[in-house]
């Protein structure tokens, strides 16, 4: 991830950016990086997969959450476009008409990477507790891992760091499980 532009950043910066690159605009600065590698991709399409199907779509699961791939979110004056979010149905009944989403989800995840971990560990997770998203998942492909936090009177609380093979059964999705080791390649 580039550092970040030191002027006025707009909507139309991100929009003026070559394709495969994504742009975000974190507390006022313009962040930039290409699509994800392959591995980093996998991930998190077999964790929208894995959620998809049983919390989105209610294949044999709960369902009662809208869970997508990429969305971005104007939240304030920033853009932020996460790995994967969710928003319980009850608190979104349609999906917005905009390319963009202007209510915080309810859960976030991002797919960490060599380029944007220090960026999602410090900026974005600040951004996502200051528009009170409940929860929160790191998914580290390289290390084959998943924090989950929760927030907690405006913090993130560690709930567990799972590894490898565990069986992933995380708020806000506890109610199913499926093996971590289903987003490795």
């Amino acid at each position: 991830m580039n550092e970040p532009t030191r002027r006025l950043v707009t909507y139309g910066d991100i929009l003026a950016l070559p394709e495969g690159v994504v742009g975000e605009v974190l507390s006022g600065a313009l962040y930039t990086h290409p699509r994800p590698a392959p591995r980093h991709a996998r991930a998190y399409s077999a964790l929208g997969g894995n959620l998809g199907g049983l919390y989105d779509w209610g294949s044999d699961g709960p369902g009662g959450w809208w869970i997508l791939d990429e969305p971005e979110l104007h939240l304030g004056s920033d853009v932020i476009v996460p790995d994967l979010a969710g928003w319980e149905r009850s608190h979104l009944p349609a999906l917005p008409e905009t390319a963009w989403f202007e209510l915080a989800p309810d859960w976030a995840c991002e797919i960490l990477s060599p380029s944007t971990a220090r960026i999602d560990r410090t900026l974005k997770m600040a951004l996502y507790a200051r528009e009170a998203v409940a929860h929160l998942w790191l998914v580290d492909p390289d290390a084959r891992t998943l924090e989950a936090y929760r927030l907690h009177e405006g913090h993130w609380l560690l709930l567990t760091t799972l590894k490898d093979d565990d069986m992933v059964r995380q708020p806000p999705f506890d109610t199913m499980s499926f093996p971590l080791a289903s987003l490795w390649v």
